[in-house]
């Protein structure tokens, strides 16, 4: 009977002790806001945290340098004016991720679409 005890604790515990990821794969297909922002503030205990982190900020990265090629002509109509100096990628980034939150109706949308609500709200041009 002890035998069958520990063996069902040691069980236990060996499945409480695996990672747990909060992260899915089929987050990294980012079809949704909501997938962004899972990437976005993943845990560093996650599993795939490094891989999370990185996708994040190579996506918002991505879509703000294709924006920025896209608006580069003298006759391009810029939607976003940061600040000079801008803020770091880090506090952007932050930002964004408290923006989204603070607007769940956008959650479901395409990522792309959300990031560009909230840098024209934040940075809009005049």
């Amino acid at each position: 009977m002890c035998w069958k005890l520990l063996l069902s604790v040691g069980l236990l515990l060996s499945v409480l002790s695996q990672p747990v990821s909060a992260v899915t794969e089929e987050d990294f297909l980012v079809k949704t806001t909501e997938d962004l922002i899972d990437l976005c503030t993943v845990s560093e205990s996650d599993e795939l945290d490094e891989e999370a982190i990185h996708f994040c900020h190579g996506y918002l990265v991505g879509a703000y340098h294709y924006y920025k090629a896209s608006t580069a002509g003298p006759d391009a109509e810029p939607l976003v004016c940061p600040p000079e100096p801008p803020p770091s990628r880090e506090a952007v980034v932050s930002m964004f991720i408290e923006w989204a939150k603070a607007h769940p109706q956008y959650m479901n949308e395409l990522p792309v679409e959300t990031q560009f609500r909230f840098l024209t709200e934040a940075w809009p041009c005049k």
